[in-house]
């Protein structure tokens, strides 16, 4: 139960706001600058909306629109304008928000970054997104692995972005890094409808975790982005969904401590905790051994699929996107010390 979106709020919930955004089109620096006013004025309408929120998420692409565009008058960055904006919002209205940006990369394509700000205005979760979306998206691949931190109320929180939320690695590592909500921000287009939907489920219900996910929504006359706010149980159930319209936000109250005592009391599906204790009725502990041979060749550096050379998209050529010329260096342009 939702708590009517948060409006009957209980001692232990964390009510949670997600902005179905208007897809923007930001082609100039003055649209990307409006584009920031923009969505410093939606954290001002989701507290009015609702007194009782904890937590104001928007979707990937909420600065930026779908052009794709890595233009670095287009770019930002942790101390730039836009974030600074962002904190002050948080900091003014008293609530903790997830925003998304393009983050500038001085050693090669730009990060899609998202970020948590608390209710003080300090950054306090900062994520690049590990699985662009290719062949279409040209972003580096993050390097930050996934932080958990405490949320509001004292939840377990972590942050995905759109296609990472395909991976069901993804999810597990959150849960096992001890996140009670999982967000997933996307800048999904309609075709994925279904997919998104049996996947926030799945990431929930495989994890004992609840998930709370958003898309852009509406039309900026190209593409056509889904809305489709919702909000899953770690039961796997959907406790709200969203429409398909623009700047509609969707509110739900989720329980943590519930995450907690499930996490600990269920026996039956109990399923992050099964994973390394396999037929603990038959023996004693569980077998605790590593049975997948994907887990295994990807730490030895050799995870290679049966069909790996009849894979036709293997770079961005099909988008537009040049072959590129470098390899991933996983401790290149790590993050700057972060604004206080």
């Amino acid at each position: 139960m939702s708590g009517l979106g948060g409006l009957n709020k209980s001692p232990h919930g964390v009510v949670i706001g997600l902005v179905q955004l208007q897809v923007p089109v930001v082609e100039t620096p003055d649209q990307l600058a409006a584009q920031a006013q923009r969505v410093i004025e939606m954290v001002g309408k989701a507290r009015r909306n609702n007194a009782g929120l904890d937590l104001v998420v928007f979707p990937e692409y909420a600065l930026h629109g779908l052009s794709m565009s890595t233009a670095r008058e287009l770019m930002c960055s942790l101390d730039g304008p836009e974030v600074a904006g962002f904190r002050q919002a948080c900091m003014e209205h008293r609530l903790w928000g997830c925003f998304s940006i393009m983050e500038y990369n001085p050693l090669g394509n730009p990060y899609n970054t998202g970020l948590v700000i608390d209710d003080q205005g300090q950054i306090v979760l900062y994520y690049r997104k590990l699985h662009p979306w290719v062949p279409v998206e040209a972003w580096e691949p993050g390097n930050l692995g996934i932080p958990v931190i405490t949320g509001p109320r004292g939840c377990k929180l972590a942050l995905i972005i759109c296609h990472d939320g395909m991976f069901p690695e993804m999810a597990r590592e959150c849960a096992y890094k001890g996140a009670e909500i999982m967000l997933r921000t996307a800048g999904y287009t309609a075709p994925i409808r279904h997919s998104w939907r049996i996947t926030n489920q799945a990431n929930a219900f495989q994890n004992l975790m609840v998930t709370a996910s958003v898309c852009l929504c509406g039309s900026d006359g190209t593409f056509d982005s889904m809305g489709e706010g919702m909000v899953c149980n770690f039961d796997g159930t959907v406790m709200v969904q969203g429409s398909h319209r623009p700047d509609e936000i969707i509110t739900c109250e989720v329980r943590p401590d519930l995450v907690r005592e499930a996490r600990i009391h269920w026996g039956v599906e109990n399923n992050p905790y099964q994973l390394w204790h396999r037929g603990y009725v038959a023996v004693q502990g569980g077998a605790m051994d590593c049975p997948y041979t994907f887990m295994q060749d990807m730490v030895a550096g050799r995870y290679r699929l049966p069909w790996e050379d009849q894979v036709v998209h293997v770079d961005g050529t099909s988008c537009g996107f040049p072959p590129p010329s470098r390899r991933h260096d996983p401790t290149a342009a790590l993050p700057p010390v972060m604004p206080t």
